[in-house]
């Protein structure tokens, strides 16, 4: 039987063991028990990690409830707008001012200042582990009347995308305990206000009617963790859940098809290739290897036609990525890359990991489109913590990874520094060329917009006319909503959900 039937097959059977178990699986805060309701409960994958501290991944969370904010907010571009800081100028190569927005009161009834925004960022700084977004980044920040002036030890054109980072969020002060801890529970400034944090259970929020912007027009959200996807499926299905995180692929066809909408990720699925060692080190015959791919074959098997085929390392997520790839310079570099070398009994070894439930079944197919093409492969597939380390040290011949191409900044450039610089800390395919270099280090030496976009796909240009990487698809995201509700946000960077413009209405 193919896969995706085994899919389809486990998924309805599995639905209906989930919906009789989901009281077990989906317990919903007390306030949120009826439809018709006027707050929103969201099913979501993952429990807090952390506390719901700022400083971690726990940060996506906070913003997506509109809970927290942030002095700069992203367009889809990528371009920084305002949030708490109302505008933002270049006083020196190293030095940002900041003007902190006025009349924000935080939900515990303070009022933000520059001085304690500058505080927050410091913290932010001295936190242990960081922000992900401040790594390798060395940032100041101090109170100047208004304003913020943030200071880097060297010129970083990208300041105010960094800031608008969920994990730089301003809470109120009151949220910074002494020992390092960060309560968030009453101390945001966005719409909503949390008003209770269960742990790795749930979550409630409450409309703050004192917000400073355009005032949410539903009473609340109720959040609940989900973590297995069966189980969020059906609360979909069901109704217990108005908004559902990350439904699985294979659950999608028992739900309504108006329910449930694909989000672009930018997250590539790509096979790096070897370029230091052994056959790959050959660029015609990473060329072979870019020959055999069948992408469409990869997408139907391991996604069921629910992701989008790879035309460069950077997906639909980045709207502007398509329209530049158009540029003659862009075709020009792809040209000169090398024609395939015939291939008969060469052996390679595949890696991937467990992980990501798709990688092994990519790995699968893969397999069998390079033996197709005359190579003889051996795979090694193992936990992703297991094979990590021989993954960057440059054990395998080829490794499939599922890789986010925009990190914190919402740019790309820094994960193309560190997959294919010289330097790159994440460098699987061991690349080190001068043209690639020096493509890199240009785009992050450019200004933020639209140079520095063009800088960027020059860079991508670069790297693929390497043969060092074969993209293979771009993942989406699937997101489940009840007919009775609209006004959700569908984020590729997954920093919003539930917005001031959401609302509800009466279950049809």
């Amino acid at each position: 039987m193919p896969s995706s039937r085994i899919h389809r097959s486990l998924a309805g059977l599995a639905l209906g063991a989930s919906a009789l178990m989901l009281a077990g699986c989906f317990a919903a805060p007390p306030s949120s028990t009826a439809a018709g309701s006027d707050r929103v409960s969201v099913a979501m994958l993952q429990p807090p990690r952390s506390g719901l501290t700022p400083f971690s991944d726990d940060a996506f969370k906070l913003a997506r409830w509109r809970t927290a904010e942030t002095l700069v907010q992203l367009d889809p571009a990528g371009d920084a707008l305002p949030m708490l800081a109302t505008a933002w100028s270049r006083v020196d190569p190293r030095t940002w001012r900041f003007t902190v927005r006025e009349g924000v009161t935080f939900h515990d009834g303070t009022e933000l200042t520059a001085a304690h925004a500058a505080d927050v960022l410091d913290r932010a700084v001295a936190a242990s582990p960081p922000p992900r977004i401040l790594d390798g980044v060395d940032l100041t920040a101090r109170a100047d009347g208004d304003a913020v002036l943030v200071t880097t030890a060297v010129p970083d054109p990208l300041v105010p995308q960094r800031l608008s980072s969920p994990q730089l969020a301003i809470l109120a002060p009151a949220a910074y305990g002494p020992d390092g801890r960060v309560d968030p529970v009453g101390h945001g400034s966005g719409p909503f206000r949390l008003t209770a944090a269960q742990g790795t259970t749930a979550a409630t929020l409450d409309r703050h009617d004192g917000y400073w912007g355009e005032p949410a027009r539903v009473a609340g959200i109720d959040v609940t963790y989900v973590p297995d996807g069966t189980a969020r499926a059906a609360a979909l299905r069901t109704g217990t859940a108005d908004v559902v995180e990350a439904i699985p692929a294979g659950q999608v066809p028992v739900l309504d098809p108006a329910r449930v909408h694909e989000v672009p990720m930018p997250r590539t699925n790509t096979l790096y290739l070897n370029t230091a060692r052994g056959p790959f080190a050959d660029p015609a015959v990473r060329a072979a290897a870019r020959a055999a791919v069948d992408r469409a074959a990869i997408i139907a098997g391991a996604y069921e036609g629910r992701a989008d085929s790879a035309a460069g390392l950077l997906g639909p997520a980045l709207p502007w990525a398509a329209d530049l790839r158009r540029d003659p310079a862009y075709a020009r570099a792809l040209a000169a890359r090398p024609a395939p070398a015939p291939v008969r009994g060469v052996p390679i070894t595949l890696g991937t990991f467990t992980d990501r439930a798709e990688l092994p079944e990519v790995a699968v197919l893969l397999e069998q489109q390079l033996e197709a093409a005359g190579f003889v492969v051996t795979q090694d597939v193992r936990e992703y913590a297991f094979i990590e380390a021989d993954a960057l040290n440059g054990a395998f011949d080829a490794f499939i990874l599922s890789r986010a191409t925009v990190l914190d900044s919402g740019d790309p450039v820094a994960y193309l520094a560190s997959d294919f610089g010289c330097a790159g800390g994440f460098n699987i395919s061991q690349l080190c060329t001068p043209q690639v270099q020096q493509a890199v280090q240009r785009a992050a030496g450019t200004e933020a917009g639209p140079a520095r976009r063009a800088a960027t796909m020059q860079a991508e240009a670069a790297v693929l006319a390497t043969d060092a990487v074969v993209p293979l698809l771009h993942e989406r995201v699937i997101q489940g909503e009840s007919a009775r509700v609209a006004g959700v946000a569908r984020d590729p960077r997954e920093r919003e959900l539930i917005t001031s413009g959401t609302t509800v209405g009466a279950t049809p």
